[in-house]
Formats: C-alpha cells, structure tokens, sequence
C-alpha cells in the first residue's frame, strides 16, 4: 500500500521531524565544543576537516547549476556559488573559513592542501558531491535542506566558542555571520522547489531519504572526528595531529 500524498505544510513538517530526529546538533562532538570541553588541538581538527566540506560546496552547486532548466533557476542557485567563492581574492565563505583556520594558529597551505583530512571526511564530502551530481534534480536540490536547521546550531555554536575558548575572537568567526541570513535565503527557494516538484508520493520518499542521507553526510564528519580526536583518540596515519602536524 503506498503512503498518502502529503500537503506542503505535511512534507514540510515531516522534514522538521527528521532534522530534529537526526541533525548533528545532537552529535557528542558538537556539544562537546559547544560547552568547552575540547582543547585548542581538538577544535583545529575540526576547524581543517570542515574546511574540506566548505571547499567542495561551489563544485557541488555548480554540477547542480548544470542542469537546471532556466536562466531564472539558475541565477537564484548560481548566488550560492559566489557566497562561497567569492567575488574576487578574499571574499565569500571559504576566504572566511580560512580566516577561521588562521585564527586557530593552523598553517594556511597545510589547510588548503587538505593532506591532514581525515579519510572519512574526504569520503563523505565527496559522497555528497557525487549524491548531487549522479540523482535527480529534485534529490539534488533536497540535500540542501539540512539548511532548515543550520541557524540554530550556528548559533549555539558560536556563543560557545565565544564563551568558553580564549583562544576564540568574534573575528575569528566571521564566517557564520553571513550565514545566518544566507542560509534562510537559501533555503526557501529549495523548499519551495522540492514543494513544488515532488508531486507524488513516490517523489515524496525520495525527498525524505535525501534528507537522512544529508544528515549522515554531516554526522559521518563528526564521528570521525569524535574517534580520531576524543575516543578513542586513534587518529588514521597521514591526518593531522595536534602539536605534531605542520600548524
């Protein structure tokens, strides 16, 4: 028996659902940093493997640039690529990410070389890069929708970081500043599209589990992290370590 067609108050309230359900926001690793509980080392590797999923976000919207059927569709997702690359040298959210980097003593090269991320990290970026490549549009424009949830964790996260590390200034987290106002921006054009497009039930499901495949994308981060860092504290050969990799 197939599920019921769901309203767009429905399906948006189902997506809710599986963000509260299954967000990062409840990953030990986040509430760890949130409440001060990790060190300067542990919030670099943080800092350098995030830099990794920052990086690949312009390659992913440009393949989903590409296959957007209308120059009105495609100036509205094309805004996304210049808020992470930047107009020129310096600007958009990678050149804030890097700022970040610098701000927790890490050495830039080292960061852009990606050569201490760890192997999970790089696997589930590009997982995520290659879900929005290979999937059908609508899946392609569901996986930003982790976007509902992402002014709340900001939030959190940068009070925390603010309150309980000294090594932390308010410009060292310029980057999540714009975010805040970006990604409601941004994720009201992708609602409505998935809205819109997902006009069967069957369409529906699909929207649903891109959604759970995105939240894993980001909880597999943090459970790499979480091992490698925390507990049991192994970290893989050739990933950085505090203290001992170049910094």
């Amino acid at each position: 028996m197939s599920a019921a067609m769901l309203s767009g108050d429905d399906l948006e309230n189902a997506l809710r659902q599986i963000g509260e359900e299954r967000y990062h926001h409840r990953h030990p690793f986040h509430h760890l940093m949130r409440d001060g509980k990790l060190n300067r080392g542990q919030v670099q590797a943080w800092a350098l493997n995030r830099y990794y999923y920052q990086a690949r976000i312009p390659a992913k919207d440009a393949y989903l640039v590409a296959r957007l059927p209308t120059p009105a569709l495609r100036r509205e997702w094309r805004r996304r690529i210049i808020d992470h690359d930047g107009e020129s040298e310096d600007t958009g959210g990678i050149a804030r990410w890097l700022r970040l980097t610098d701000g927790l003593g890490l050495d830039r090269e080292y960061v852009i070389s990606t050569k201490g991320l760890l192997p999970a990290t790089r696997f589930a970026v590009d997982a995520y890069v290659n879900f929005v490549r290979d999937r059908s549009l609508l899946e392609a424009v569901a996986s930003c929708l982790t976007e509902m949830f992402s002014p709340e964790i900001i939030a959190e996260r940068v009070e925390g970081l603010l309150k309980n590390y000294d090594f932390i200034s308010r410009d060292t987290l310029a980057y999540f500043t714009p975010r805040l106002t970006q990604a409601p921006t941004d994720v009201a054009f992708a609602l409505a599209y998935v809205k819109e497009h997902a006009d069967t039930p069957e369409k529906q499901a699909l929207v649903f589990d891109t959604l759970r495949f995105k939240c894993d994308v980001l909880w597999a981060q943090l459970d790499a992290l979480y091992f490698a860092y925390v507990e049991p504290g192994l970290t893989p050969p050739g990933a950085f370590v505090p203290g001992r990799t170049a910094q």
